[in-house]
């Protein structure tokens, strides 16, 4: 086999070229570093069995006599610009992705064409000796025609070249194009693809991505904007609409302090007032489920505040409860009970009202009463290795000290008052007898106790630590 090669070295050269082919297929993807280092050293060994053998890739082939030999010196000095094409590509293309990532790829791309058609254009000068200027002047005009027929993909692919180079978004980034939000998923030669917030796939050409609004919430990093519109009736007292919305806001954990949030009056008229709630939040995956709570914080703060949202089928004649009367059939532990002992409940609630920062149940303190919020937002802290952490907020509507009320046991949290609070008081010794007569809001508190236990236990547990594996080479390293 070796006295084969030896004496036919152009078999030994087409052995290298489908070598290489062979290699770049076997050779997975994470080994790129290898893969192109097998590239450039089997180029490298079939550039010296040529030139080794006489034959220049700058000179027409020799052995014109001999047909069968001729032809296929031929055809390895056009392969030699080919391979070498190739390997300079994949050489741009890997300094390309170290410096620019992705969102060079089509730079990349449109670098290999150039550099292909020069190859292609040298064989056709140095190796068959054909007459440039006429197959320039013929791929000119052909170019011409080409480019008429496709005039708008080629708009499509320098229209991309302007976007890879401004860089008005990037792989990853949540933008707008001309009203289309999503997920930037993919940009090449032709259309950016999107991934929208429904799951789907939108592909817009580069040429309208170009031309269009374009509207990046990713930038700066790590905070996207969210807002909630609130409608009320023109009648309610702005100052009373804007503390009842701050205090909603302040009751979303989620949003950020930095940029910090805000309410404002948007527009006012005869036919109603609309306010609204404006924040950051850290991640797009957040917005939807942020905008949701909001509105509902600002529903139940509005009915604290005794404001309501405006509606079209609001009636004049609306029922008149009291705020406690309003806070059972708002409560989804005692909303089940019948009227009468909605009514006979309410007789039997004591407000009681807590400052900023004051604590309302301490950590480990047993309860003998259970709390409705009747306004105001209140904080849940935890200790998780003797250090604070805010698990929560609570408003209007929600209950605590239920604990204390069912088992005679505390919860490991803190519940202070995170902005002024009003909160209702039910005394144990009036409670327990419903309880036991009612299962149903027996069940109701017991799960959601349940809840808060789980809750409070995923969050002060410890997380295991994962030891680093450990491979031959680092082992070798620290052994050096």
């Amino acid at each position: 086999m070796l006295s084969l090669l030896t004496e036919h070295p152009l078999f030994c050269a087409l052995i290298l070229i489908l070598l290489d082919l062979g290699l770049w297929r076997l050779i997975s993807a994470r080994g790129s570093e290898w893969k192109l280092l097998v590239r450039v050293v089997i180029f490298a060994l079939f550039s010296i069995v040529l030139f080794n053998e006489g034959l220049n890739p700058m000179e027409p082939a020799p052995w014109v006599d001999n047909v069968p030999l001729h032809l296929a010196a031929t055809g390895l000095q056009i392969g030699w610009w080919l391979f070498g094409a190739r390997t300079l590509t994949v050489l741009i293309g890997a300094v390309m992705m170290q410096r620019v990532g992705h969102t060079g790829r089509l730079l990349q791309d449109l670098l290999g064409a150039v550099i292909f058609l020069i190859a292609v254009i040298a064989a056709l000068a140095y190796v068959l000796d054909l007459p440039v200027k006429g197959v320039l002047a013929t791929s000119g005009a052909l170019a011409i025609i080409v480019g008429l027929a496709l005039q708008s993909t080629l708009s499509d692919v320098f229209s991309g070249i302007v976007l890879n180079t401004t860089k008005p978004y990037q792989l990853d980034d949540w933008i707008s194009i001309d009203g289309t939000e999503g997920r930037v998923t993919d940009i090449d030669w032709r259309a950016t693809r999107l991934q929208t917030s429904q799951g789907a796939m939108a592909v817009i050409p580069n040429s309208l991505a170009a031309k269009a609004k374009i509207i990046n919430f990713s930038r700066p990093s790590n905070m996207f904007g969210v807002s909630v519109s609130v409608p009320v009736s023109p009648h309610a007292r702005p100052s009373s609409v804007i503390e009842a919305l701050e205090r909603a806001m302040q009751g979303c954990r989620q949003l950020l302090d930095t940029p910090a949030p805000s309410v404002a009056l948007k527009s006012s008229a005869s036919g109603g007032a609309e306010y609204e709630i404006s924040g950051f939040v850290a991640s797009m995956g957040e917005k939807r489920m942020v905008r949701n709570q909001l509105f509902d914080l600002a529903y139940r703060h509005l009915q604290a505040s005794g404001v309501n949202l405006l509606s079209s089928n609001e009636t004049s004649a609306a029922p008149h409860f009291s705020r406690p009367r309003a806070l059972l059939d708002s409560s989804p532990i005692f909303s089940t009970l019948r009227e009468e002992e909605k009514d006979t409940f309410s007789q039997n609630m004591a407000l009681q009202t807590f400052r900023v920062g004051e604590t309302i149940l301490a950590g480990g303190e047993v309860s003998d009463h259970l709390f409705i919020i009747e306004s105001g937002v209140v904080s849940v802290t935890l200790k998780r290795h003797g250090t604070p952490l805010e698990s929560g907020r609570m408003g209007p509507g929600e209950v605590i000290g239920e604990a204390g009320i069912l088992s005679d046991t505390a919860l490991p949290a803190d519940f202070t008052a995170k902005t002024f609070c009003t909160l209702y008081r039910i005394e144990k010794s009036y409670l327990k007898p419903c309880l036991d007569a009612r299962h149903d809001i027996h069940d109701a508190m017991q799960a959601l106790l349940d809840f808060r236990l789980h809750k409070a236990q995923s969050l002060t547990e410890e997380t295991p630590v994962v030891a680093p594996k450990r491979g031959f080479l680092q082992w070798l390293r620290h052994r050096v």
